[in-house]
């Protein structure tokens, strides 16, 4: 068994833990299970899945194999865009949370701000899944600031979080702006490019000094942004090196060299993404 790492060695942000295991393209039933085992006796403490991703029963196996509490961890899923009618809301949640196993998740997202999606439908739907305690919070993902305001309109909880592609090829300067202003926590996923960072000088040569890896030198550097990071990894060896990114410490020279860079690379642009991208 991996040993446990101390869980509180990763700070957390509004109860949230700001290191999470991504899960997207884990299909692998057997494999999947075993990675959400293995990374929460590490010491994550947070999980991330969505009914797209066609995992949640891996996941809430893995969970479940566990040597930890289902309350201690941070449970994440998300609808999709095909099931945000009011009723396909209720009805695919009450399908994930069997999935998964669990009474609640800790943070349900709207998936992407399209397909059938309608704002006072979808969040009235959310709405009543929270006063049920079926939902402990409420989020958003890959929604522009406009895009949250309208769901701000029509919720009775505060949008907790917006989850968006993330890493230091695409930074993300006004989401960050937006979300500080207005006390809104930010995801990213594909923090690492999608294994563009490891192909990058600067991530590279900063890894390098540190006696790290690009791949924990993104987290940090994410993390001193006061961003939530969920790494996709499937193997002990890559889940461990995520999480001692929590060890790493960047110094101002490196966070300025890492804002400095000017390539931009966004991996994510499907058909139905909002029009601003």
């Amino acid at each position: 068994m991996t040993p446990q790492l101390d869980p509180e060695s990763v700070p957390r942000a509004s109860g949230m833990p700001m290191l999470g295991l991504g899960t997207w393209q884990n299909d692998d039933a057997d494999q999947c299970a075993e990675s959400v085992r293995t990374a929460l006796e590490t010491g994550y403490r947070h999980i991330d899945t969505a009914q797209a991703y066609g995992n949640e029963d891996a996941v809430g196996r893995g969970i479940a194999e566990a040597d930890v509490d289902r309350e201690d961890v941070f449970l994440a899923t998300k609808v999709w865009i095909s099931q945000l009618s009011h009723d396909d809301v209720i009805e695919s949640t009450e399908r994930s949370l069997d999935k998964l196993g669990v009474d609640y998740v800790d943070l349900l997202y709207i998936h992407w701000p399209s397909g059938e999606y309608d704002p006072e439908g979808t969040i009235g739907a959310f709405n009543q899944l929270s006063d049920e305690g079926k939902i402990e919070r409420f989020g958003v993902s890959n929604f522009e600031p406009d895009h949250v305001e309208t769901a701000r309109d029509h919720a009775d909880m505060p949008v907790f979080a917006n989850q968006v592609e993330m890493h230091p090829l695409l930074p993300q300067a006004e989401l960050r702006e937006y979300a500080a202003e207005t006390e809104l926590e930010l995801v990213a996923y594909s923090p690492l490019a999608r294994g563009q960072v490891f192909e990058n000088d600067t991530i590279v040569d900063i890894a390098e000094a540190h006696d790290a890896s690009p791949a924990q030198v993104s987290l940090a550097w994410l993390r001193e942004k006061g961003v939530t990071a969920i790494p996709k990894a499937t193997n002990e060896a890559h889940i461990r090196d995520n999480w001692e990114s929590g060890d790493l410490d960047l110094t101002d020279e490196d966070i300025d060299r890492i804002d400095a860079i000017d390539e931009r690379d966004r991996r994510v642009h499907p058909d139905f993404a909002p029009d601003a991208w």
